[in-house]
């Protein structure tokens, strides 16, 4: 069995939602004169000035000194590939190469020193593991690099490295002492 309600319940249920909705509506207060004078106080305050407009600065044309030809033509920018005879750096061709200069320089560790007949050693570690002395006047690595200076940290080595333009330029390098975690056991 269905109930249902008398029609004139629901339309006194609206009706009363209505009159409830239009009385809170009323008692809302119309009175705006706070917002009227903050408008007032904003219009009666005087105009900021405007920044005046930055000074163009005038466009002023740099000519490259050299450059008498079209500045995209790839030829300007090939290196020389004659070497310069000027230069004395070069490779030894005839020195047998060392068993440490098979190995790049940065895939060799120092892993300490050794002090023998007051001379200082190296003491090298290859990838594989093993290791191997070197001393003042040792070669090793891919570029012809020269050991300059064995230090209780560090050895130095003297590179010859290609310029670029067809010949060689020295450059300074240096293997540190590894942390003996670095060292395979």
């Amino acid at each position: 069995m269905k109930l249902i309600a008398p029609h004139f319940l629901t339309h006194s249920v609206k009706l009363l939602v209505g009159l409830s909705l239009l009385a809170s509506l009323t008692a809302c207060n119309n009175d705006m004169s706070d917002l009227e004078q903050y408008v007032q106080n904003v219009k009666e305050k005087p105009a900021s000035p405007i920044d005046p407009i930055p000074e163009i600065k005038p466009y002023v044309r740099f000519i490259y000194p050299g450059h008498e030809l079209d500045p995209f033509d790839s030829k300007i920018l090939a290196p020389d590939t004659v070497a310069d005879p000027g230069n004395a750096i070069m490779p030894d061709p005839t020195r047998v190469p060392e068993f440490l200069e098979s190995f790049p320089l940065d895939s060799l560790r120092m892993v300490g020193t050794l002090n023998q007949n007051g001379a200082l050693w190296a003491l090298i570690r290859i990838p594989d593991g093993a290791i191997h002395r070197a001393r003042l006047g040792n070669y090793l690595g891919k570029n012809h690099g020269k050991i300059n200076k064995v230090e209780e940290t560090k050895v130095i080595v003297q590179e010859i490295v290609e310029n670029g333009f067809g010949g060689f330029k020295e450059r300074e390098n240096a293997i540190a002492l590894s942390d003996l975690k670095d060292v395979k056991k």
